[in-house]
């Protein structure tokens, strides 16, 4: 279609052709939080579901962004379209991302079939702020068979990422305390595929032995998923086809134990509860600035004559809200 043609056509209609422009200004958009960006997220959404979505989460400097380089490149040798959605820290200045699509896989940037977005996390204590769940949906329209959504190296508090993904993995590495501390309850429960990567490192087989011992510790139910562990280097490739298989083979995994349809069920109802509980926050934030009686309750606060639970459930009260 000439350039003409495609630029009459609304936003959100090139977005559902797989115009890479539009889907970058929607993008752009979401992230500025403009009404037009999230007027195009509702008109594209009945579209949506069609993309397999991977969580790529664990500590920093595992090499998640090195994986998901070497798995854009084994899925485009499939055949298989592929977006990246890299959920970086916030720039305290700009409040945008560090780190920029141009120095994250770099051999795949001008690769059509695959698109590359940076975006900054905001503070969001899981890694994924609200314009990251409407940009993943928007990826998802723009009819990508793969979604990669890889967060910020926050530890522990990543587990939010079970959210918003089919598929978890969770990349870790040998000789880091990072690794170990991941190792502890918690962030353990969340993977549906474990990576060891940089398998060179000396301690790659005591590491995997921790990482057995505490999968072991959890209860077994039968004919329940067994979370298998990948051993990779990711900057040669190797371990990459295993790594591959393992993603297909959970896919296939939940596709017939009918197990997709009540974890994206699941998903999107912790998305939805999130959105609203950060959106009332805000809505708070905005009416209390300069509120007296606010000030005057958290002045209470601050003195000790009354405690913060107290405090919020009159600030709830005040505003409405059912305690």
């Amino acid at each position: 279609m000439p350039p003409s043609m495609a630029d009459s056509r609304p936003l959100a209609q090139r977005l559902l052709d797989g115009d890479r422009r539009a889907l970058a200004r929607a993008i752009s958009l979401v992230e500025n939080e403009q009404p037009e960006g999230y007027a195009i997220v509702r008109e594209v959404y009945p579209h949506t579901g069609g993309a397999a979505i991977f969580g790529l989460t664990g500590p920093p400097g595992v090499g998640k962004s090195t994986l998901i380089a070497a798995l854009t490149k084994a899925r485009r040798a499939q055949g298989r379209t592929v977006a990246v959605l890299s959920i970086d820290p916030s720039s305290p200045f700009t409040h945008g991302a560090v780190l920029g699509d141009r120095i994250r896989l770099t051999e795949h940037f001008l690769d059509p079939g695959v698109f590359i977005r940076s975006m900054a996390n905001r503070g969001a204590l899981g890694g994924l702020s609200e314009a990251a769940l409407q940009t993943a949906l928007l990826l998802d329209a723009s009819g990508k068979d793969d979604v990669f959504l890889e967060t910020v190296g926050v530890g522990q508090a990543e587990v939010d990422i079970i959210d918003h993904a089919d598929t978890v993995v969770l990349a870790l590495m040998p000789g880091s305390g990072d690794s170990i501390q991941a190792l502890k309850a918690g962030v353990m429960e969340i993977p549906d595929v474990i990576v060891v990567n940089k398998m060179d490192h000396p301690l790659i087989e005591t590491m995997v032995r921790e990482i057995r011992g505490v999968l072991s510790l959890a209860p077994h139910v039968k004919g329940a998923w067994r979370v298998p562990i990948v051993k990779t280097e990711a900057t040669r490739g190797e371990g990459v086809d295993e790594l591959v298989q393992r993603l297909d083979e959970h896919r296939a995994f939940i596709e017939a134990e009918g197990t997709l349809g009540e974890r994206r069920r699941r998903n999107l109802r912790n998305e939805v509860l999130g959105l609203a509980a950060t959106r009332l926050r805000k809505r708070l934030e905005e009416g209390l600035d300069e509120d007296a009686d606010f000030a005057a309750l958290l002045d209470e606060v601050v003195a000790r004559r009354l405690d913060p639970a107290s405090a919020a459930a009159a600030l709830l009260e005040k505003t409405g809200a059912d305690v």
